[in-house]
Parts: structure tokens; sequence; C-alpha cells
């Protein structure tokens, strides 16, 4: 058979269904999650069957030795919880430990990046709460398929194949090499049975068990801190939802240590000017919102942390007087010196999954590893990635997010939610580092000021500041005018036109909007990844 091309330009329109559908960057994860749907599951059940298979075929993006977030809409209370998996720092994780390793940054690849994995405490405690089903029922699919193989999607394929050489440096990554090639058969035998082990014995199978044995002694041969104790207090919490309204809609997001904060204030600041009287391609309006995730970047980058040790002010940086001053510091003529984070008054590489069902509730869900493969580093024997989320904390010691023991680091990953007149309007999410929450302005300006659908909305060219710092490089994707990159770097930004495979910079975003009256889904999935919906 001669090489087929895999060169992707097809046209993308809506998938709209009633029954229920799930959206995700890989086709067979989204599959996966319809099937539970079929079988009587609801969204909290179909949500993690496709992030348990989206660990087998997406491996550097997501997986159990990461963590996750969660956001539920239940269509008969009409209320939305916020799950946090996210694990902490181990015990032994100290300023003065880190220091001694780099007195400057944790490194992303360093054992002593690894925190506490949440994700297997996170399913469960989303299925004990909000699902119909068991963990085993859930994860049957994923367990199947690491075990008897699946062809590689496309796009994955190619990412898997520019971080061989890091995986060949890494320690236990066997099954992952070499790299595969497009349409290639993947076993993942360690991983199936780590998968089944779960599947039969829970959350204690992870961290108490054999797994939690391998954990412990590969991160400890390799200088890293994590013990027994610290696996087996892990907890997930459950909080209470942070919002902002936007042009009649209430948004929803999961409050610090996680970065959503960045969504609300961006809307906030963008509601004071009238984005939909101007081209969405021109300069002047992508300059204002960049301008405004500049300012909503100012404030995450410092007062995001675990509010169990620094609580961020967070009535006053949501306040609609706190974005007014905000706003009032952008210029339309020029790009702002970098802005310091506000002062308050006085006293004052992942994976994104959108379910809904066909009752209406909804879940919106995101599972990372951060960094491609996380740290490199496979717990032995088990074909689990361990994550580098300690990598984010500071080692400033002023500063709220410094490293800790048992502190939750600084998170980039945020589902989203959005209602209007307390009906569910979208479930929605852009994966990928610190584009998370400008991909979530970029496509609710879209779908709310531009009445774009879902899918117009994904496939629209995005911006991105690199790395969510206020004077980072701003990226640009093919398909916005020369003109508009040409004007941007006239008003002072550093601008860096962006094509081909560093499209991937641009996230992957999946979203459903509900029509409340009729209970049809319409549901997008990001022409840059190998994702779809599933839908019937």
């Amino acid at each position: 058979m001669k090489p087929m091309s895999f060169d992707f330009q097809s046209r993308r329109s809506m998938v709209v269904a009633r029954g229920g559908m799930v959206c995700a960057s890989n086709p067979l994860a989204a599959q996966s999650g319809l099937q539970i749907l079929r079988q009587g599951g609801n969204a909290a059940d179909a949500a993690i069957a496709t992030a348990a298979m989206l660990n087998v075929t997406e491996p550097a993006s997501t997986g159990i030795g990461g963590d996750c977030f969660a956001l539920y809409y239940d269509a008969k209370t009409k209320q939305v919880s916020a799950l946090n998996g996210s694990g902490r720092a181990p015990a032994g994780l100290t300023l003065d430990v880190a220091r001694k390793e780099n007195p400057h940054e944790i490194g992303m690849r360093s054992p002593l990046a690894i925190s506490i994995p949440g994700t297997v405490a996170g399913w469960n405690d989303l299925l004990t709460r909000h699902g119909r089903m068991t963990l085993k029922e859930t994860l049957a699919d994923a367990i199947r398929y690491a075990r008897d193989g699946y062809p590689v999607g496309e796009v994955f394929a190619t990412g898997w194949q520019f971080s061989e050489s890091m995986l060949r440096n890494s320690p236990n990554t066997e099954e992952y090499l070499p790299a595969p090639k497009p349409g290639q058969l993947v076993k993942l035998p360690s991983l199936a049975r780590s998968l089944q082990q779960i599947a039969e014995g829970g959350t204690e199978a992870f961290y108490t068990g054999e797994i939690a044995d391998a954990i412990v002694r590969t991160v400890q041969e390799l200088g890293g801190v994590i013990t027994h104790d610290d696996l087996k207090k892990h907890i997930s919490t459950w909080d209470t939802p942070i919002t902002t309204t936007y042009r009649g809609l209430t948004v929803y997001q999961c409050p610090p240590n996680g970065q959503g904060l960045a969504v609300l204030q961006a809307l906030n600041i963008a509601e004071g000017w009238n984005l939909a009287e101007m081209a969405w391609d021109s300069p002047e309006r992508l300059h204002l919102m960049i301008e405004a995730m500049r300012l909503a970047f100012a404030d995450t980058r410092y007062y995001v942390a675990d509010q169990a040790f620094s609580p961020a002010p967070l009535d006053w940086l949501l306040s609609k007087e706190y974005a007014a001053q905000r706003r009032a510091m952008v210029s339309a003529d020029r790009a702002m010196q970098p802005p310091d984070y506000g002062k308050p008054l006085a006293g004052s590489s992942t994976v994104y999954l959108s379910v809904v069902d066909g009752e209406g509730n909804a879940c919106s869900f995101i599972n990372s590893l951060y960094a491609g493969f996380g740290t490199g580093i496979v717990a032995k024997g088990t074909g689990i990635f361990l994550q580098n989320r300690a990598a984010l904390f500071s080692l400033d010691p002023d500063h709220p997010n410094v490293v800790a023991p048992n502190k939750r680091p600084f998170h980039t990953i945020i589902p989203g939610l959005a209602l209007e007149s307390g009906d569910l309007w979208a479930s929605f999410g852009v994966m990928g580092g610190f584009m998370q929450p400008q991909g979530q302005l970029q496509v609710l300006v879209a779908m709310r000021d531009d009445d774009l659908n879902p899918q117009e909305a994904l496939n629209r060219p995005r911006f991105c500041l690199e790395d969510g710092t206020v004077d980072s490089l701003l990226a640009l994707e093919d398909g916005i005018p020369p003109t508009t990159m040409k004007r941007l770097a006239e008003l002072g930004h550093n601008v860096r036109p962006i094509s081909g495979f560093e499209r991937r910079l641009f996230g992957d975003g999946q979203i459903i909007r509900r029509d409340a009256q009729s209970g049809v889904l319409f549901g997008g999935s990001d022409p840059r990844k190998d994702g779809l919906p599933a839908a019937f």
C-alpha cells in the first residue's frame, strides 16, 4: 500500500443530536463515553469512561499519574458543583529541599516536580456524588484497548514522535517506544494491568496497593520525596465555583488553585467594549482582547495558589468595579507596559472533554499530566507516567504560590460551564497550558458576541500569550490577516506568526451547546486535533 497523506484540510460542521453527546480529542475516547450514555449512564459516568480512554490513546497528555478538575451541572437542581481532583506537594517537599536542587525553579523533569496524583480519587469522587455506574463499569473500554491495542491517531502520533528523544532518556518508558506512526497499533499491557487493579480495587488499589509501592519506590530511587503516607492521605475537595456574568450568561470556573480566575477577569474587562461592532480579525478588537488577557494574567500569576494556604481576595478580583479600573488602563493605540497585579482595597500538555446527557446534565472535565508525558518518569511496571505539576510552584518565599509541604500548586487546567437563566448554555474548554483561559475567552466571545456555533468558534484562528506572563511573545495563528499582525506589532505587541505543526500551541477545544427548549445538543471539536463529537 502506498503511503497516504495526513495533511488534514477537511471542512468541519457541527454535530447535532438530542440523546446525549461526548466531545473529546480522540474518536475512540468519545465513542467510549457515548457507549456509557447509551447503556444508561449519565454525564459523570461518560466523562470518566472518556477520560480513562484518553489515558490510553493520548498518554502524553493525561493519565492516572496526573490530576483532574470538573464542573458538573445537575439538570434537576440547576446547581453547578466544582471538583478539585488535584494533588498536593509531598510532606517532604520544603522550600529548602527544592532549592538544594535548583535555587530558582523546580525542573520540569525533576522527580521533585511530582505532586501526588489526584486523578483516581477524582474519578471515584465524581462517580460517587453524581454518577450511576462503578469505576469497574466505566474503565472497561480503556482496559480493553490498552490490553488489545488501538491504532494511534494522526495528530497525536506526530506529537509522540516529537517526544521520542525525551522518552528514550527517561526511566521505565519501554512500552511507549519507539514512537508510533499514524495508524500504527499500540498495546500498553502494564497500563492495562494498572487500570484493571483500580477497576477491581478502587482508589485503595492506587493509593495503598502495588501501584503505590511502585510509585514510591521509583520516585525515591530517583531522588524524589514522595512517601506511602503522602499517597494514603490524598483527598479531593468539592468547592463552590467562582462566577461572573457576561452579556446575560453566568460563566462558571473552578476556584484557585486553578487559573479559571483569568477567564472571568478577562470577560469582565472585555464586557465594557462593544466587541460585536468590530471585525473579529481586526487589530482594534484583537488588541483589546489581548490587553484584557494580559491584565487577567497579571493577577492570576500572583494570586492563584492553594486557598488553604494563601486565600485570594476573590470577591474584589471578580467585581465589575475592579474590572472597570483595570479596563481604564488599556490604551487603544499602544500595548501597555507589562502590568503589575492589582492591589485589593483594604480589607478586601492536557485533555479536555465535554459531556451532556439526554436529561441535560453536563460534565465539563479536564485531566492532565501538565508537560508532555509529565516528568517523563513511569512508575516501574505500571505504565503510569507521573505528572510534573509541582514545577509550577514558586521558589520565592514571599509569593502566595511558594512551595510548601502538603500544598497544592498553581494549576493551568480549567473546565468551563455557562448558564443562561439557570439553564445549561454550554459546556466548554480549551486545553493547552496557559492557552486555556485565552482559548475560553476567544470561543465565548465568538459564540456570544458573534453568534458563531461551537464548531465555527473552534475553527476560528487564535492568539496566544505563550507563557501566560504579561510580557510574553504573542503568537498569532495563520488565518489572522498579515495586515492585522503588522498593526499589532506597530502597537507594541511582540508578535510571532505560527503555522503548521506549531499550531498545537493554540490548544484543543471541545464545546457542547444545549437548546433549553428542545433539548437539542450542538457539538464542536477542535480541528487542530484528532477528535470529534460522538452523539445519538
